[in-house]
């Protein structure tokens, strides 16, 4: 599975290139790089629960966020380069750390290195949900090759206009790339399903940042998951947005104001999106961004 890095069409850029020897938009080679594996205890509570969640933050995107809070790893390249059996070892130690799942967080460059890592670690005695933690913008014929190896998948679904996607995280396209690809995920594992203590254990959860000026953005989006998915989707709001990076020289400069959330929140509630959760607002958001180890 590993030649397909030797002509990569892993995510919807399509680059066609060699990732042994060249870089791609992503910038990222045929090795996997990490930036920090962690027990995670400020995910969604069916997700990080009492023990945390097993993450492994993947370091390189193929978007370019200007408002990305982890941009020292995902636009700098902070990391450190490591082996697929080290990846499987990681995911084992998670395991035996109590971890709830593995969290694989900004994973789309590396699917193929993962599958093949999820394999070793499945000999080994890998057992807990495994979970991808996604942008959204997605090649879909990827995701039909994750089929199987995940439990629970985490998109994003940021724009619903394209002309945002363009404007914020250089990309085209968005909106269309972005739902075609929850709705395969959506095919694979459906409506979430936990266990007695309401830990997840498969099923789809979109996530949806609220950026500040772009309310209309976030209605538009909560439509259409209620319209395409239905009323029981589960769906996580997210309020946590602060300017940083090159947000500060942007109308991104600042943080939602109460107005703004409580108009989302009315929405929500009006949709009758009967699943989910909805983040408070809160004053210290910046604190919560993950110090890296690599």
């Amino acid at each position: 599975m590993l030649e397909e890095l030797e002509n990569c069409n892993t995510c919807p850029h399509k680059c066609n290139i060699n990732r042994k020897e060249k870089l791609g938009r992503c910038k990222a080679t045929d090795k996997v790089k990490i930036a920090l594996y962690s027990l995670h205890k400020f995910e969604e509570p069916c997700i990080s629960g009492k023990n945390g969640s097993g993450t492994v933050f993947f370091s390189n995107c193929n978007l370019n966020c200007i408002f990305c809070q982890n941009y020292e790893i995902s636009q700098e390249g902070r990391g450190k380069e490591i082996t697929i059996d080290e990846l499987a070892n990681i995911f084992i130690k998670q395991q035996e750390n109590n971890a709830n799942n593995i969290n694989l967080v900004s994973p789309t460059i590396y699917v193929y290195q993962i599958i093949e890592a999820i394999k070793i670690a499945k000999t080994r005695g890998l057992k807990i949900p495994i979970i991808y933690n996604s942008n959204g913008y997605e090649n879909v014929d990827t995701i039909r090759k994750l089929d199987g190896y995940i439990d629970v998948y985490l998109p994003d679904l940021k724009y619903y206009y394209d002309e945002l996607g363009e404007k914020y995280s250089k990309v085209n396209n968005y909106f269309e790339i972005a739902t075609t690809a929850i709705k395969e995920m959506y095919r694979q594992v459906g409506v979430p399903k936990f266990d007695k203590n309401g830990i997840i254990k498969k099923g789809v959860i979109v996530r949806h940042l609220v950026l500040p000026n772009h309310i209309e953005n976030s209605k538009r989006v909560l439509k259409w998951l209620q319209l395409h998915l239905g009323n029981k989707v589960n769906v996580s709001i997210m309020a946590q947005y602060f300017p940083t990076y090159k947000a500060m020289q942007s109308d991104l400069n600042r943080k939602l104001t109460k107005e703004e959330y409580y108009d989302i929140e009315k929405y929500l509630y009006k949709l009758d999106l009967k699943n989910g959760y909805i983040q408070e607002l809160g004053e210290h958001e910046e604190e919560y961004v993950p110090k890296w180890e690599f």
